[in-house]
């Protein structure tokens, strides 16, 4: 099947990912160093992560077997700092084909409201292709 015969995904698709924020998902668990002082409210480097999941639950409808997708491009602000124990939901929202790519309008929310938003843009490869290129890339 050719790429012009891959399904598509209506524009305005909507898919979710939410979970309780533990200590491990805070801006302070990332630190690595001695000196490295962050707080302990959600990461945005885990807000980020939950986007792209919320995006690639959206894009399941468009994978063949042995493909999955993978984040290309993310512009996001984090706009509201949220504590332990608070839950956090990331929305994507599909705005459709852009070239070979797809792109989406993310949205996230705890328990008080908006805490980012932004864009991104996914592709479509196969597992061996992504697993076979980062080994390359290790082998030198």
């Amino acid at each position: 099947m050719s790429e012009s015969e891959r399904s598509t995904l209506p524009v305005g698709t909507q898919a979710e990912a939410a979970f309780t924020v533990q200590d491990s998902d805070t801006a302070r668990a990332l630190s690595i160093a001695p000196g490295d002082d962050f707080p302990p409210v959600f990461a945005t480097s885990r807000m980020i992560a939950l986007m792209e999941l919320a995006a690639a639950r959206a894009m399941r409808p468009l994978l063949r077997r042995g493909e999955l997708s993978v984040g290309v491009e993310i512009e996001v602000r984090h706009c509201a700092a949220t504590p332990v124990g608070g839950t956090v939901r990331a929305v994507a929202t599909y705005l459709g084909p852009d070239g070979k790519m797809h792109r989406f309008k993310l949205e996230a929310f705890d328990d008080a409201g908006p805490i980012g938003a932004g864009t991104h843009l996914r592709a479509i490869v196969t597992t061996e292709r992504i697993v076979a290129g980062a080994e390359r890339r290790m082998k030198g």
